[in-house]
């Protein structure tokens, strides 16, 4: 900041002052020697160049005016430049050149306040290729796109990729709850929003983490379109829910099966059947053709496209289930060509024709055919890896998930339940005993 000399000031006509600066105005006589008159002038102390020197006018009010000019810039300290001398000078201009050119209004000081906030948080000076990273994430041209409008095109792809009918129901079903909860663009949706979402469910763990999981296959379909940023998944760091094994595994006795297939009718005992001894999925059953029953073989064909991890498997048909299917076995057509809501309601029905007079209705305990198959054919064959094959798990999943400690004698029993041999009258009551072997493996040599 300049200032004036005490000599100065006490000859000062005026001041002006603008902050901690003040512009000294002084009046002075000038004498025109050619003419003999006398004039006054009015000069400005002006220490914007770093040395004084003195602006005249013959106007006072443009000598104020210019002194309330020259006040403003030192009190902003905008006359830095005009001291540089030098590469310094030339450094200056350039930097406003840059500035200007990438249309930025900022001043110099600005910048280089946000480059230095910026190296902080960085700790290197990377600025660069942060940015670059950043644009490349963060396009500014991204396509805009609902929430609704990912799910109807992952919906289209699906169908268009061959995936199972069951699959694209359950997909919808899921997807437009997720949709109408978040009417908003995809890139909007933030992990605090899909966590608040699942944990205001009203279901079982493993619903939740159903629905968790194709949240999470919906926003990973729009990061590989563009539609969010690359690994911006918002699905990724919310909660992972553990399901209580112990609660959701559950298994019939060869006493309650006997009660359900008394109970089914006709055309639905197959079904029963081959989950009970052949340990498939409901889904699976829904999908499965005869022609993938070879009985003359003893087995059934899990192709990928019916199976749930997508992988062909060989269930053995044994000597039990042989007998279950070899009145019902045609040589094409689905084994339940039915819709998914009428499977599940033969299941309720089923339950509830079980009552009688002294006994309760058997409740229908989920995937309780395939549990029990499973338990009692570990109990059986004492063979973990085999039954993993045929189930279509790992060893690992089957001690930690499905088996359920029976005994060997358990297990005989169950695998022994076949219909009761017709006679004149019409049976309908399975038997618990069947002079079959309940251990083999390949049964097809005792169809003959």
């Amino acid at each position: 900041m300049a200032t004036t000399s005490k000599e100065e000031k006490t000859k000062a006509w005026r001041t002006e002052k603008t902050g901690n600066s003040t512009v000294a105005i002084y009046r002075r006589d000038k004498h025109h020697k050619p003419s003999g008159k006398t004039y006054q002038v009015f000069e400005v102390a002006d220490y914007t160049t770093g040395q004084r020197r003195l602006q005249s006018f013959s106007d006072p009010a443009n000598a104020i005016a210019e002194a309330q000019r020259i006040g403003r810039l030192l009190a902003t300290g905008e006359t830095t430049a005009a001291k540089l001398r030098g590469s310094e000078a030339a450094s200056y201009g350039r930097a406003v050149e840059l500035i200007r050119a990438a249309g930025l209004e900022t001043p110099l000081e600005l910048v280089a306040a946000r480059y230095v906030e910026a190296v902080k948080i960085l700790g290197t000076e990377k600025i660069v290729e942060a940015a670059s990273d950043y644009i490349r994430r963060n396009p500014a041209e991204r396509p805009a796109r609902t929430v609704r409008q990912v799910a109807d095109e992952l919906i289209a792809l699906k169908t268009h990729r061959k995936a199972s009918a069951r699959y694209i129901e359950d997909l919808k079903i899921r997807l437009a709850k997720l949709a109408t909860r978040f009417a908003v663009r995809v890139d909007t949706v933030t992990t605090a929003d899909v966590q608040e979402w699942l944990d205001g469910m009203d279901g079982a763990p493993r619903t939740i983490r159903n629905f968790r999981q194709n949240a999470s296959g919906l926003f990973k379909f729009a990061e590989a379109r563009g539609y969010i940023a690359r690994g911006e998944n918002p699905v990724t760091a919310t909660e992972r829910l553990k399901t209580k094994t112990a609660d959701a595994i559950e298994i019939y006795s060869p006493s309650e099966l006997t009660r359900l297939l008394a109970a089914a009718p006709e055309s639905f005992k197959p079904v029963l059947a081959i989950q009970a001894f052949a340990g498939l999925r409901s889904a699976e059953v829904m999908r499965l053709d005869w022609q993938n029953v070879k009985l003359g073989r003893g087995h059934i064909e899990i192709t990928a496209a019916n199976a749930k991890t997508a992988s062909r498997r060989i269930v053995p048909i044994l000597p039990n289930l042989a007998v279950w299917l070899k009145d019902a076995a045609k040589k094409t057509g689905k084994i339940f060509p039915h819709t998914r809501a009428y499977f599940h309601e033969m299941q309720r029905d089923i339950s509830a024709k079980t009552k009688t007079d002294k006994l309760p209705a058997l409740p229908w305990k989920h995937n309780a055919l395939r549990h029990s198959f499973i338990s009692y054919r570990v109990a059986d064959i004492q063979n973990v890896a085999q039954v993993a094959l045929e189930a279509g798990n790992s060893p690992g999943m089957i001690f930690g998930h499905y088996r359920e400690l029976v005994t060997a004698d358990d297990a005989k029993t169950w695998f022994a339940i076949a219909p009761a041999k017709k006679t004149g009258k019409r049976t309908t009551k399975p038997t618990p005993f069947i002079s079959l072997p309940s251990r083999a493996t390949t049964p097809a040599q005792q169809l003959n």
